[in-house]
């Protein structure tokens, strides 16, 4: 696990993958992180200990929305939108990243189908021709 020192506290990667980022982070009463924004990842805070703000700006706007959590509590917030979050107490949060999949990615090539008959029985005799000569 990677750890890293920030002003605010201290993050720890648990987990990293192509979908997925999942970090441990230990707050400090009255520190704050960068007000920022992922493109295409969400962000996801769910407070273990101790009570962490959240702060968006909803899109073209300068209007601060403030999210309190505290233990047991969980927010979300969309990729684009600008966050930050601000140590109410010291505390433990987790926080996860992840990208939106796109329900409609798949591309056809054919329609599904019953599949005929025979074609169904030559394949059947090909892959049996395929294991006798131990390929």
């Amino acid at each position: 696990m990677k750890s890293a020192g920030k002003i605010w506290g201290t993050t720890t990667q648990i987990e990293a993958n192509g979908s997925l980022e999942f970090h441990r982070i230990e707050f400090k009463k009255d520190f704050q992180c960068s007000e920022h924004y992922h493109s295409t990842k969400s962000n996801g805070f769910y407070v273990e200990e101790g009570k962490l703000m959240i702060k968006t700006w909803p899109e073209n706007t300068h209007i601060v929305d403030t999210t309190i959590l505290s233990k047991g509590d969980y927010m979300e917030v969309p990729a684009g939108v600008w966050h930050q979050f601000v140590g109410l107490t010291d505390g433990i949060a987790f926080e996860l990243y992840w990208s939106e999949f796109d329900k409609d990615d798949i591309v056809r090539r054919s329609v599904g189908s019953k599949v005929p008959t025979a074609q169904t029985e030559e394949a059947v005799g090909e892959q049996q021709d395929l294991n006798w000569d131990g390929n």
